[in-house]
């Protein structure tokens, strides 16, 4: 199963940068084994629309573009459903081995996610009721998915 990340706003050259590609890579590494790939970050420039309706609305479109025909997709909102690092492992497994090809993850822009999505979406997860700002949400969603293939291939990253 390919593993994708759909995020609003771009990331800029830095330490958070660094520190979700270091998690990223990892994913890359370790996933393989178990059967998931790491397959891209899409990032998409906020939309520049006059009111947060119409932005959101061209930043789902987006979105739509860059998702593959019959994927998953998960959406990060801090209404969504609060898990920890075993059961969100157990959700990916479970979909892998579901026979799904691809999973997207979408982190919505500074005024969220487009209403339709909530509609098309298999699930929707918060990372904590706190709001998170975009750069620390990469970091940590991205940190998540390198332990959830640690979780399911028996690795001793995760303790508890």
């Amino acid at each position: 199963m390919r593993i994708g990340l759909f995020a609003v706003g771009r990331l800029k050259a830095g330490p958070e940068k660094d520190l979700a590609a270091r998690y990223l890579e990892r994913l890359a590494k370790a996933g393989p084994a178990i059967g998931i790939e790491f397959s891209r970050v899409v990032e998409v420039a906020e939309s520049r629309a006059a009111n947060a309706a119409t932005r959101k609305r061209e930043e789902a479109g987006l979105l739509e573009k860059a998702l593959p025909e019959g994927a998953v997709l998960i959406l990060l909102d801090e209404r969504g459903k609060a898990l920890d690092s075993e059961a969100f492992a157990t959700t990916v497994g479970q979909y892998r081995d579901n026979g799904k090809r691809d999973l997207m993850i979408a982190i919505g822009g500074a005024d969220g996610l487009d209403p339709a999505l909530y509609d098309r979406a298999d699930a929707t997860f918060c990372l904590g009721k706190m709001t998170w700002p975009h750069q620390l949400v990469r970091i940590l969603i991205a940190e998540q998915l390198y332990r959830a293939v640690t979780i399911l291939s028996g690795h001793p990253y995760h303790r508890i």
